[in-house]
């Protein structure tokens, strides 16, 4: 992981807002960190939990990240599912998703069955769903939603499908109709797809305005892109999963004149984090978003008020 130095609070210049509180260092200094924004807690809508066989093959991918991705990818969290459990109640996050993804057809109607139940097993976990092409999404994406699922999270690169197959607008439409947030990760990194890009993102919401798409990883490499789809359409909003970590950017490496983009952007962009799959301490994606240096009151938007009023959390 590329190491970064947060700027100092009293030195740093071109701030929207003084940010005088100081971020944390390790997952111990979370809590106090949010007490100090006067904030609730984390609202943080890019967690996975997922079906143990499927687990156990997310991390033997990332485990052989080296040979993939070109570089190693540690799980940083790699324990079981009730400490993990505690880890993230225990950050702060105050309604755990539990983000499941399709790698082939036939697979989504199972993973939500899996949700609803694990969902149903935790009072604090967020009934999730889940989709892939296929002409069966037609039923049981509406059955979801009639269910009680809250959040759906859709792959493009691992499912190798695009968001603009017309086999998905019956989906498409019932998401819309119920507003409940999609987080897309439809980015070309870390590794690209046939189908990763803006384009069918794009083509998607000129048919389908309302939906509301969360952008995963901040739409990297496509930054600029995405957030003009964050601009352009009233339920587009990005998330932060790994952005300005130090792992794939560093708050250093972001351009002044995206930086300001970010600000604009301030009700638009959802902390996520992509725990437990990330190869350092939760704490490293706050400290880096703190050291953007974009305020305080941003910081609150992104950590808290914004997810919580995409996921109709109270606080």
């Amino acid at each position: 992981m590329e190491n970064f130095t947060l700027p100092d609070r009293k030195d740093a210049s071109n701030r929207s807002d003084a940010t005088a509180t100081q971020p944390p260092r390790t997952d111990a200094d979370i809590p106090a960190y949010l007490e100090a924004l006067d904030i609730p807690g984390l609202a943080d809508i890019h967690i996975h939990f997922l079906p143990p066989n499927v687990l156990d093959k997310v991390w033997a991918y990332f485990d052989a990240a080296e040979t993939s991705y070109g570089y190693p990818w540690p799980i940083h969290y790699r324990y079981d599912t009730q400490t993990r459990l505690q880890i993230v109640r225990d950050l702060g996050v105050r309604a755990i998703p539990a983000l499941t993804y399709p790698h082939k057809p036939g697979m989504a109607t199972w993973l939500n069955e899996w949700n609803r139940e694990f969902a149903a097993a935790h009072d604090d976990v967020i009934h999730c769903a889940t989709l892939y092409a296929e002409p069966e999404s037609a039923d049981y994406v509406p059955e979801a939603l009639a269910a009680g699922a809250r959040l759906f999270k859709v792959h493009i690169q691992v499912g190798g499908f695009s968001p603009n197959d017309r086999v998905l607008d019956p989906a498409w439409a019932a998401l819309a109709e119920a507003q409940v947030p999609i987080v897309i990760h439809a980015g070309s990194e870390p590794l690209p797809g046939t189908h990763t890009g803006p384009q069918a993102v794009a083509k998607v919401l000129e048919r389908f305005p309302s939906l509301q798409f969360v952008i995963a990883h901040m739409g990297m490499p496509e930054y600029d892109a995405f957030a003009t789809l964050a601009e352009d359409y009233s339920g587009v909003h990005l998330d932060t999963t790994m952005y300005a970590s130090g792992f794939f950017n560093s708050p250093a490496e972001v351009a002044p004149a995206y930086r300001e983009r970010l600000a604009g952007l301030q009700d638009k962009i959802i902390l996520g984090s992509d725990f437990p799959n990330i190869p350092y301490p939760y704490a490293d994606q706050i400290s880096g978003l703190a050291g953007l240096d974009l305020g305080d009151d941003w910081m609150c938007s992104v950590l808290w008020r914004n997810g919580a009023r995409i996921l109709g959390l109270e606080g």
